[in-house]
């Protein structure tokens, strides 16, 4: 496994003390900084991969997409923004950028009623109550049903796979953050493994597979090693992200690493037994005292916490794999 960690495009001090704790493997977003070309344009890509090569990171995945949203709804801009993110993968694909996280939600992304639950200690992490979003409006799209978006996905993945072949780039596909539908009139489809594998089934291929968030999975209910060992042993896995919850998809809050449902040494030891060496990132993680909760879920001690907590788990998982081959080898 390569332990990654989710940086900014621009330098900063995550980037020094993520090294300091052993990272060398970066996800980056788009560089939306850039004034002059498009974040997703070829030199925009190359000057931030050279950014973290000098700073002794491997940029081994975006996790980022351009504008996409009339791409889910089936609106009239979506063969527009198609063609972006056509050439968006062929940049990817030159810039030798491997792996692109990519989502489905539509009118909106991850989403949570809260950022500010008490979690051990007073840490605040974030949060979902569906009873809270009863009486909410419909958004300015309206009725979405899960029949449209489905139609709207394989349209998608009829344009975008043959492109992401030729360019050698995976599409990691994460699932829909709550797993509950609908939100506000917009249907949500991909909310459990099942709904994943039925996704990746429709334009099969080697460079479309997922990324396992196990946090939304866990909501969902399924049982995370499970899943990790049934697309490994497809090569559907492409990323991780390493994280746990308490609760359901009506109501959940995030939990430290430590602190959720998943039996997270279970689920580390089957990384390594399916052989699992892509890229994986603690996400979402508690905001701790001291911080400003500016950014919940991406504060810095708490992705710090994560490192080091998952890095233990590796060591745990890699010494008993190691053990397990010493016994059954022949002298």
């Amino acid at each position: 496994m390569q332990l990654a960690e989710f940086f900014s495009s621009q330098p900063n001090q995550l980037w020094t003390l993520a090294k300091q704790l052993g990272v060398n493997d970066a996800v980056g977003g788009l560089p939306w900084e850039e004034k002059v070309e498009k974040p997703w344009d070829l030199m925009p890509l190359i000057r931030m991969k050279q950014r973290f090569a000098d700073a002794g990171l491997s940029l081994r995945v975006i996790e980022s997409m351009p504008p996409s949203n009339e791409i889910k709804l089936g609106t009239a801009g979506r063969d527009a923004e198609l063609e972006v993110f056509e050439q968006f993968i062929i940049n990817m694909g030159a810039a030798g950028i491997p792996v692109l996280c990519y989502n489905f939600m539509a009118q909106f992304n991850w989403f949570r009623t809260s950022t500010t639950t008490r979690a051990r200690g007073g840490a605040l992490v974030s949060s979902y109550d569906h009873s809270l979003m009863k009486d909410a409006p419909l958004t300015e799209a309206g009725l979405v049903s899960e029949e449209q978006l489905w139609d709207n996905l394989h349209y998608f993945l009829e344009r975008i796979v043959p492109v992401a072949e030729k360019a050698k780039v995976k599409l990691a596909l994460h699932p829909d953050d709550p797993p509950i539908t609908p939100i506000r009139g917009i249907s949500r489809i991909l909310t459990s493994a099942s709904a994943l594998q039925r996704a990746i089934d429709l334009v099969p291929s080697e460079y479309s597979g997922i990324t396992l968030c196990q946090g939304t999975l866990a909501t969902a209910g399924d049982d995370i090693p499970s899943v990790i060992s049934q697309f490994a042993k497809q090569n559907k896995l492409f990323f991780v992200h390493f994280r746990d919850v308490q609760g359901t998809p009506e109501k959940f809050e995030e939990t430290f690493h430590d602190d959720g449902k998943t039996n997270m040494l279970e689920a580390m030891r089957t990384y390594y037994d399916v052989g699992f060496d892509g890229p994986a990132r603690p996400d979402h993680v508690p905001t701790l005292e001291g911080e400003d909760n500016a950014n919940p879920g991406y504060e810095l001690l708490g992705r710090l916490y994560g490192i080091g907590y998952i890095r233990g788990l590796m060591e745990a998982a890699a010494a008993k794999t190691a053990k397990g081959t010493l016994a059954n080898t022949s002298f």
